[in-house]
């Protein structure tokens, strides 16, 4: 079949471009560009890396001469604002480009349309708005981060069919197959940073590894009272660790706090109902440059997240067996709701089979 190569075309194949770099450039955008002279394409190139060269200025590397006249495809509009790279505004101009077609605007307050309006002012032709829903949920997490100040929350679930993540014994290996679990530890790959609360620790002791990269997420532990066991897997091969904590005014002042200073890095939260303030320590989190955050339980925490409305994306690995029991552990505790008109509602819900198990995907309302 021979596709017609319009605006769609090569917006399309831009942004396939864009998707190689997946869990890599975080904080920074996903971002593909493509050069197309006579309906050719003589320059492509995206973003790999955040602090290097953007996908414009790959491209136009890529195309050297043949820029001249040409048009360029960008799935995110060019930054005017000096970064770890110059503005891609300026070598766009210098090129000779002829053309440029937008996927859609740059979120971020320093670019927002002022790339349009130079580009323009320099008599370049200007389109805007080409597969502007797929690009916005490609860089769902960028979008959030730039324009809230706060990560992008995934909570990842393994359960049995009626919600529990380990017995009243708390033996939870292994709940799903090894399929399930397979695929769970390829997701680790694309975030910045695992969390979970220090019930999890003490009861699993889980290293928290992203098997199939070389990139490891920063792992973080929610611990208001500073019981995470300095022997704990979560430290193992000079892992980046940030554990969570009260202020030293609201928290117990324990020697184990010196200890686990040596191992990790200690961040003070402010103190909710005699706990972490979960709002406060995800602005705290994001000032420290992590855009996105794999949820891996437990209930507690969950639960607590989902009570402060701070959950984006939900993964519920559901494996068909009954657990029961009543002191069983749940996936999601917390406070919970009074009313069912209350409950947490879902949106584009995917169903995707795992071996003998179920992934239920879906982004909260």
């Amino acid at each position: 079949m021979k596709y017609k190569k319009d605006h769609v075309y090569f917006m399309n194949l831009a942004m396939r471009l864009a998707e190689k770099a997946k869990g890599q450039t975080y904080p920074n955008p996903l971002v593909g560009a493509m050069i197309v002279k006579n309906g050719r394409v003589v320059g492509r190139g995206y973003h790999h890396k955040a602090g290097l060269a953007h996908a414009e200025a790959i491209a136009l590397d890529d195309a050297g001469r043949l820029a001249k006249g040409a048009t360029l495809y960008v799935t995110l509009e060019p930054c005017v604002h000096f970064g770890k790279t110059p503005p891609c505004v300026d070598k766009i101009v210098r090129s000779g480009i002829r053309e440029v077609i937008i996927g859609m605007i740059d979120p971020n307050p320093l670019t927002n349309g002022g790339a349009i309006n130079m580009l323009r002012q320099h008599g370049i032709k200007v389109k805007v708005g080409f597969l502007e829903d797929k690009l916005k949920a490609q860089n769902e997490v960028f979008i959030k981060y730039i324009t809230q100040r706060v990560p992008f929350v995934t909570v990842k679930v393994a359960q049995s069919l009626d919600g529990k993540i380990a017995t009243k014994t708390a033996d939870s290996k292994w709940i799903t197959s090894d399929k399930a679990r397979t695929y769970a530890h390829r997701l680790r790959q694309n975030y910045d940073a695992i969390i979970v609360g220090v019930n999890t620790i003490l009861r699993d002791n889980p290293a928290l590894e992203a098997w199939f990269s070389r990139r490891q997420p920063q792992k973080i532990i929610v611990d208001s009272q500073l019981s995470t066991p300095q022997e704990a897997k979560i430290f193992s091969k000079n892992s980046s660790v940030i554990i969570v904590t009260l202020t030293e005014e609201v928290g117990q002042e324990t020697e184990n706090r010196g200890l686990l200073a040596a191992q990790a890095r200690i961040l003070e939260a402010k103190e909710k109902e005699g706990q972490i303030n979960l709002k406060d320590m995800m602005k705290k989190l994001a000032r420290m440059g992590i855009s996105n955050i794999l949820v891996e339980g437990g209930g507690t925490l969950i639960g607590s997240l989902f009570d402060e409305g701070l959950v984006d994306k939900v993964l519920f690995f559901i494996s068909p067996k009954i657990i029961g029991g009543k002191e069983a552990i749940s996936s999601v505790m917390g406070k919970g709701i009074a009313r069912i008109e209350k409950a947490v509602k879902l949106k584009d819900v995917k169903l995707t089979r795992l071996g003998g198990d179920f992934l239920v995907e879906g982004y909260v309302k």
